[in-house]
């Protein structure tokens, strides 16, 4: 019986003569509800009408209204309460989750705001620096050309400013001496190869002229002789040459730097007085009063610096005047010596006087060690 209800409500579909399914617009569906299974569509109150294949006469479909109820079909399955368990677990696993959620969250920004600290203060810190450094720089520039139009007044010290003179004067005059040694020294290097050489002459034709053997012989031992003489000058002028080097390339050169470093000061100290002395001459009020205060602390900052320069150049300048005497005094004695005889052809006195000073020469290839020294 069921399958006779089934059959008799299926719908008849008909077909055109090919085999296709008719697209007429009297076609309708219509859905009844199922009483065995809730939610079975079923094709009700539709007819089928077909003629035969071979024919060319189309099907009809002829369907009714839908009849079916609008609500939803009710489920025969009772409905499963959660248990106690299940609802703790989930409300566990949910709050970890927020809390992982929320230490996310938390934790780039705090590194966010220690990064931007950890960066602004080494930033403000150059910023203050080359701020400070362009306006020293810009009081400086302008005092100096102040000075040089004649428009600014300078702090002279006249017994320090003239000592200061007389060493750069000193020290152009001393390096001369050391260029006219070392020409000296140069010149005499060349003599003392040409007697070399001369001497080998004398020596080869003394043995080649019998007649004139001994005057060739004379000669050649004088020039010889002359020619170590001048070896001994020559390591008594390089020694001398060295000693004044020294005075002027480090000692007086180290006093020189002092002597700069107390011009830079003198030059902020004078523009920092010159901007003072602008404020004290304008209105006092509200404004002005912070610049002045300001001012005036960083007047007394490079007053001080001024007077601890300037007394650290005068104490260099007082030792340099006893270190400059002692070292001349024994070079020049030096150079007076050996050079009286050399020419007096005094070889013993030319000896001593190396051995006074503790001068030792250096002999040709001398420089290079020996090969057991080097093995």
């Amino acid at each position: 019986m069921a399958e006779e209800s089934q059959r008799s409500s299926a719908a008849e579909i008909p077909v055109t003569s090919n085999g296709e399914l008719d697209q007429s617009p009297e076609t309708v569906f219509q859905r009844d509800p199922y009483s065995g299974r809730p939610g079975a569509l079923n094709l009700s109150e539709s007819c089928v009408t077909s003629s035969n294949f071979a024919s060319t006469t189309e099907g009809i479909i002829e369907s009714g209204p839908y009849k079916g109820s609008a609500s939803l079909p009710t489920s025969p399955v009772a409905p499963v309460a959660p248990s106690s368990a299940v609802a703790s677990r989930l409300a566990r696993s949910s709050s970890d989750s927020q809390a992982e959620k929320g230490a996310m969250n938390a934790q780039p920004k705090s590194g966010a705001v220690v990064l931007s600290d950890d960066l602004k203060n080494p930033a403000m810190e150059k910023l203050d620096l080359v701020r400070k450094w362009s306006i020293n720089t810009y009081k400086c520039t302008r005092q100096i050309l102040s000075e040089k139009l004649g428009r600014g007044s300078r702090t002279v010290d006249l017994e320090l400013e003239a000592q200061i003179e007389v060493l750069r004067d000193n020290k152009r005059k001393y390096q001369n001496v050391i260029k006219l040694a070392q020409t000296l020294a140069s010149q005499l290097s060349q003599m003392m190869q040409t007697q070399r050489q001369l001497g080998d002459a004398f020596a080869d034709l003394s043995l080649k002229s019998p007649e004139l053997h001994e005057e060739f012989g004379y000669n050649a031992d004088t020039q010889k002789l002359l020619s170590k003489n001048g070896e001994t000058l020559l390591g008594a002028i390089n020694f001398f040459i060295s000693s004044v080097n020294t005075l002027v390339d480090k000692t007086i050169e180290d006093t020189m730097l002092n002597i700069k470093q107390y011009e830079i000061a003198r030059v902020e100290y004078d523009a920092y007085r010159t901007d003072l002395e602008e404020l004290n001459l304008g209105p006092r009020d509200a404004i002005t009063m912070p610049k002045i205060e300001q001012s005036q602390q960083q007047f007394q900052i490079h007053r001080e610096k001024f007077e601890r320069m300037r007394n650290d150049v005068s104490v260099k300048l007082k030792f340099l005047e006893e270190n400059k005497v002692k070292v001349l005094h024994n070079q020049l004695i030096l150079f007076h010596n050996a050079i009286a005889a050399y020419y007096a052809g005094n070889q013993q006195q030319l000896e001593e006087t190396l051995k006074q000073f503790h001068i030792k020469l250096k002999m040709p290839g001398g420089d290079s060690p020996s090969w057991l020294e080097e093995h």
